[in-house]
């Protein structure tokens, strides 16, 4: 048990309770300065809770699965939020849920074949980290003034590069997903032999 109750565990349960806070400070109360302070928390501990656990040589079970579980559930609330306030299209939506999707699929397999999830990679990190940094800067383009502006050049820019690394990374986990399971199933049949 006491393995579990570290820094970087706590930072990851953190940023899942950040999830229903923004929701209701973005679509209820239309707080979107508290709802960009709670975006940005949950960037902040999203990077903080490996880099932590890492240095600290806390990695567990729960962050391995919570972390990107997390990370999946914070982006589909904020874009959810962000096409519901007209600040994303939909094919923006849909394209980094498709990608989601078809993981959490693959994930479903491959703990059938008994295989352990994929293991998230830096550059996938980084991919969910741009997208986090993305996320405020289109909320905060809703407003019509110069900072709005400047927020909607920003956020695209980062909105564009999350897209490409994470539907990138998609693809690498994909291919990942598909080669384990390849070499499990050949295993089985060499072990049957």
């Amino acid at each position: 048990m006491r393995q579990y109750l570290t820094i970087p565990n706590a930072l990851t349960a953190l940023r899942g309770l950040g999830v229903p806070l923004f929701i209701w400070l973005a679509l209820s109360r239309h707080a979107d300065g508290w709802a960009i302070f709670v975006l940005a928390v949950g960037g902040i501990t999203d990077y903080l809770d490996g880099k932590l656990a890492r240095l600290w040589n806390q990695t567990s079970r729960f962050g391995e699965l919570a972390d990107p579980a997390i990370d999946r559930i914070y982006i589909l609330a904020t874009l959810i939020v962000l096409n519901i306030r007209g600040a994303i299209p939909l094919w923006l939506l849909a394209s980094l849920l498709i990608r989601d999707l078809v993981l959490g699929l693959m994930t479903i397999v491959l703990a059938k074949k008994g295989q352990p999830p994929l293991k998230v990679t830096y550059l996938g990190k980084a991919a969910t980290f741009n997208l986090l940094y993305a996320f405020p800067f289109l909320l905060l383009a809703l407003d019509e003034s110069w900072l709005g502006t400047l927020a909607f050049i920003l956020g695209w820019a980062f909105a564009i590069w999350g897209l490409a690394l994470y539907l990138f990374t998609g693809v690498s986990y994909f291919r990942e997903g598909i080669k384990s399971i390849r070499v499990h199933s050949s295993h089985r049949v060499i072990e049957i032999q």
